[in-house]
């Protein structure tokens, strides 16, 4: 992957990850130590959370789209090199939060999935993302 084109996302934006049944089978244990690493770097690279997360799901049976899909964010980490988290000492301390939400953009389940991040200063202090519990059938349920 050392001369591997760079791509400017982790995942493509019209990009669908899901259960793959007649897709070719690749090398679970080599899948999950791929995983296992792309998890271990989110610690200072919270911009690959969600694209790791996503296809970690596919670990017990990966196929090759998903690898294809973690190859990606090698890509995109082999072109954001430079990129991570950064504590600066001289920024102003002021606190701001944001939050965001992807209505039904899973296409396995159909639930909603959720997002926050607090920024003290120009730093990264506390973010989440988390997929709903339950789908309504209908808006009257909701």
């Amino acid at each position: 992957m050392e001369n591997c084109k760079e791509v400017v996302t982790p995942i493509a934006i019209n990009c669908l990850i899901d259960v793959d049944e007649v897709g070719q089978q690749v090398d679970s244990t080599k899948y999950r130590g791929l995983i296992g690493s792309l998890l271990y770097l989110t610690a200072s690279r919270p911009d690959i959370q969600s694209s790791v997360c996503l296809c970690a799901r596919f670990q017990s049976n990966p196929k090759e789209s998903h690898y294809k899909a973690t190859k990606r964010i090698l890509m995109y980490l082999k072109g954001t090199i430079n990129v991570g988290l950064w504590f600066p000492s001289d920024s102003k301390i002021t606190l701001s939060g944001f939050s965001d939400s992807d209505y039904t953009g899973s296409k396995l389940d159909r639930k909603n999935t959720s997002g926050t991040c607090h920024l003290l200063g120009s730093s990264l202090i506390a973010w989440n993302s988390k997929k709903q519990a339950r789908v309504t059938l209908s808006t009257i349920e909701a």
